[in-house]
């Protein structure tokens, strides 16, 4: 569908990717490979804008949740990069991942049984990331199963290639889960001990998602699984005022890649004593000049910032009245100097001297971040700028 039949768009910024990926290299170990995580439509930033993007940029891994997104990267590459499934996969996904040379998180001995049934099936071996639990408590090969594990790598390593050991830590954004990290860090280094004494050598270890790579540099392993920051955002304030100290700078490195836009769809005015919207949730104290902008619940802009979301237009911020709608909202311009059906709004990302953050959203919201970005619809048109 043609981008101006939509109520909005959103758009991704090439020079905001170039220049965070520039960054997060040089807070790398030398020869710390990238897994780009795109998981969530890439953050509701598009797969299929984006993986090409990152390919670009000189990134050639990618790692998703599931067998759907594993298809969605692989028909957006324009250079054959390695994909790494690290969730679901069914039995009839497991032998199509390994047919088409992507790999996948192991977890559980029956998964392990298959991915040697599909290799002998398929004639093609199959890439394994075998995941250790470590602490997390969510998915991995616990202690008493690293033996089975081992013993099957061993007996069949002409079909299986042992790609990653790996583990995922519980919350390394959290101060509070310090020790809990930590704790998490040594059962993986016994895991590493372990196999190695077995004589079973990964050919990549990986460990840190985004904020353990920031926040425990140590972790990088050869691999990091960098998901949020890559988009622009610190996974957490914490982690972005520990990264402020720790550089002894006051600025934020990252970039936002996303800006979502709407236009005015309706201008008018209402009296005193007025009802805006549904309901008796906004009563104008005064004469008002308002604005109505198509965009909704529907579109990802939460009813819960029914009177206190902000937008900006004609580069002045704008407050949410009354209750946001399946479709449309209606905003305050009674201070602007001028208003037209048409003109400019930001959902999100800069207007003038202003900037709409997605933290606005969340923390009005009661979101964060990653849940704001996954939910906005892939139904609105993703463009490239600059």
């Amino acid at each position: 569908m043609p981008l101006d039949l939509h109520t909005s768009h959103i758009e991704i910024s090439k020079a905001a990717y170039k220049h965070n990926i520039n960054f997060l290299r040089s807070f790398l170990g030398e020869g710390v490979k990238i897994s780009s995580v795109v998981k969530g439509n890439a953050y509701g930033h598009s797969i299929e804008l984006f993986a090409p993007l990152a390919e670009e940029n000189g990134v050639d891994h990618f790692s998703v949740f599931s067998a759907d997104e594993a298809y969605n990267v692989q028909k957006a590459s324009k250079q054959r990069s390695d994909i790494m499934i690290m969730g679901s996969v069914e039995d009839e996904q497991l032998e199509w991942a390994i047919e088409q040379d992507i790999s996948c998180y192991i977890f559980d001995l029956k998964r392990l049984k298959q991915a040697v049934s599909f290799a002998k099936k398929t004639r093609k071996k199959a890439k394994i990331h075998i995941e250790v639990e470590t602490g997390m408590h969510r998915t991995g090969f616990d202690v008493d199963e690293w033996q089975e594990v081992a013993e099957t790598l061993k007996a069949h390593n002409d079909v299986l290639i042992f790609k990653g050991l790996c583990t995922h830590f519980a919350g390394a954004e959290e101060i509070a889960n310090y020790y809990r990290i930590k704790q998490q860090q040594q059962n993986f280094r016994r895991a590493k001990r372990y196999f190695k004494d077995f004589g079973l050598e990964p050919q990549l270890i990986h460990t840190a998602c985004s904020a353990a790579t920031l926040r425990y540099p140590q972790t990088q392993g050869d691999m990091v699984r960098l998901g949020i920051v890559q988009y622009g955002f610190f996974p957490t304030k914490e982690v972005l005022i520990h990264f402020l100290e720790k550089a002894k700078t006051k600025e934020d490195p990252l970039q936002r890649l996303l800006s979502w836009k709407s236009k005015v769809m309706d201008v008018k005015n209402v009296k005193t004593g007025d009802f805006v919207g549904y309901g008796t949730s906004f009563m104008a104290g005064q004469p008002m000049k308002i604005a109505t902008i198509p965009v909704g619940y529907s579109h990802g802009f939460s009813r819960s910032l029914s009177n206190q979301g902000r937008v900006l237009i004609n580069g002045q911020r704008v407050p949410v009245i009354g209750v946001v709608n399946m479709n449309m909202m209606t905003v305050d311009v009674t201070h602007l100097d001028t208003i037209e059906k048409g003109d400019e709004v930001v959902l999100i990302g800069k207007q003038g001297d202003l900037e709409i953050g997605v933290s606005s959203f969340s923390e009005f919201s009661n979101q964060v971040n990653y849940e704001m970005l996954t939910r906005l619809p892939a139904e609105i048109p993703r463009i490239m700028v600059d």
